[in-house]
């Protein structure tokens, strides 16, 4: 009997065992395709991840004009050039270069509190922290601070959902509509959207938003992606105002007079690069709406880092040093005209690459007086809003084929035709992707567009 019992039992465990096989053999071949596309997109991520750390860790290039546009960097088509994120790498070689001036020294038994100050409206920002800030702005003259609270956040995405809270009526009927021009940022949608909060909601496109009623429009200027200067697009009552400025600062954008509007939205990352820190800061006039900002941040993250906020006092303070002559900086351009001239060898060098590639189209900016650094300029963007021309309808797919990854404008509501370009990679990754870009012609459109039929 115990003999027969043991036969049944692997007869049973045998087939069960081919049928699990074939369950997971017909699957295969029913997702085979659609797991083959995931798994290269996920190669070619992995791919110019892994090349780009290790590029981090090698030593800094010094500034020439030959770092972005080298006819000595050889390309074999293989490396993957990953430009989808706004990864502001491109500040280390600067920072590189003035060693230990911005090192501080933490010890152990500092910031021990929840508290910075708790006399402060926003009692987890840092004193220096603030005033500094505050020191960089008045130098740099691209926003006012006099009757302004200032709110630290853990980077402007915390703040820019603190936002949406204080101005969310919390007794309305409905939620309150959030709108934004496209293109849009194509983080705001998602993020406006995540927690599924019963006070706001995500409507869509400004030009396209006719509803009744309150409503919070988001202007970013200059714009994330097309790098345009924004103004608001609704234009009607009952409406609330956030502006970002992310990138409101002359290396990117001349600057003619500090903005001065309700809530005004800063981040470390793109100011002087350092994403990493997590930090960014609300300029608000109105007392209740930064009291009820900072209530979000009390109850989401209980205050924002101590240690973050000195690192980026001690930043900010080494750049305000640099143009107030105070002790003795190193040699060497200040950091926004170095950022500057950088941004402007890398849009040369791209207007270049796109002029003999013949199937690109770049934004055409319009040239204004910056008072900061005493010059005029056209803007120079972050990102570069690239379309493609030529028959492509794709064009991150056509990019994508050649081993150059982008962000899509269908993420930005608007069409594929177009992809975002981050131009804040680091200097051999940006040569390389100017060197790809300038080699691709007509003929390899038309390949592109045979594949697709």
């Amino acid at each position: 009997m115990g003999k027969l019992s043991s036969v049944f039992s692997m007869r049973h465990f045998l087939v069960l065992s081919f049928a699990l096989n074939v369950c997971l053999i017909s699957r295969v071949v029913y997702e085979g395709e659609n797991w083959r596309e995931e798994e290269q997109s996920r190669a070619l991520m992995a791919d110019a991840s892994q090349k780009s750390a290790h590029v981090s860790r090698s030593s800094p290039t010094p500034p020439s004009p030959s770092t972005v546009t080298s006819p000595e960097i050889k390309d074999d088509g293989e490396r993957v050039i990953n430009l989808d994120h706004g990864d502001p790498t491109m500040y280390e070689r600067f920072w590189q270069q003035l060693g230990d001036i911005t090192t501080i020294v933490i010890s152990g038994w500092q910031f021990t509190s929840y508290f910075s100050d708790a006399k402060n409206l926003c009692w987890f920002l840092e004193p220096d922290f603030s005033k500094q800030i505050i020191r960089l702005h008045k130098i740099v003259g691209n926003a006012a601070t006099d009757n302004y609270h200032i709110v630290v956040g853990t980077g402007s995405t915390q703040l820019f959902q603190a936002a949406l809270f204080a101005l969310s009526p919390p007794d309305a009927s409905e939620p309150m509509s959030v709108v934004s021009a496209a293109p849009f940022y194509s983080s705001y949608p998602s993020v406006t959207d995540f927690l599924k909060s019963g006070l706001y909601k995500w409507a869509g496109d400004a030009y396209n938003f006719n509803k009744d009623g309150p409503y919070i429009e988001l202007v970013t200027s200059p714009n994330n992606p097309d790098g345009s200067i924004r103004q608001p697009v609704v234009n009607r009552s009952g409406g609330i105002l956030v502006h970002d400025f992310a990138y409101f600062w002359p290396q990117y954008t001349p600057i003619s007079s500090p903005a001065d509007h309700d809530l005004m939205l800063f981040t470390l990352s793109k100011a002087t690069g350092h994403a990493g820190m997590r930090l960014g800061w609300a300029l608000v006039k109105d007392k209740e709406v930064a009291e009820k900002m900072t209530k979000f941040i009390e109850l989401n993250t209980i205050g924002v880092s101590k240690d973050s906020q000195q690192r980026a006092a001690k930043v900010l303070q080494v750049i305000s040093d640099s143009y107030e002559h105070v002790g003795n900086p190193k040699k060497g351009s200040p950091f926004f005209h170095f950022s500057h001239s950088l941004m402007e060898e890398r849009w040369n060098a791209l207007r270049s690459a796109v002029k003999q590639s013949g199937l690109f189209s770049l934004p055409d900016f319009p040239s204004g007086f910056c008072n900061f650094l005493g010059q005029p300029f056209r803007s120079q963007p972050a990102f570069a809003w690239l379309k493609c021309v030529g028959g492509i309808e794709d064009c991150g797919k056509f990019l994508n084929k050649h081993k150059i990854l982008t962000r899509s404008g269908k993420h930005f509501g608007v069409s594929p035709e177009y992809v975002r370009v981050s131009m804040l990679d680091r200097d051999d990754s940006f040569s390389l992707f100017i060197k790809r870009l300038s080699s691709l012609h007509l003929s390899q459109s038309k390949d592109h567009e045979e594949e697709s039929l």
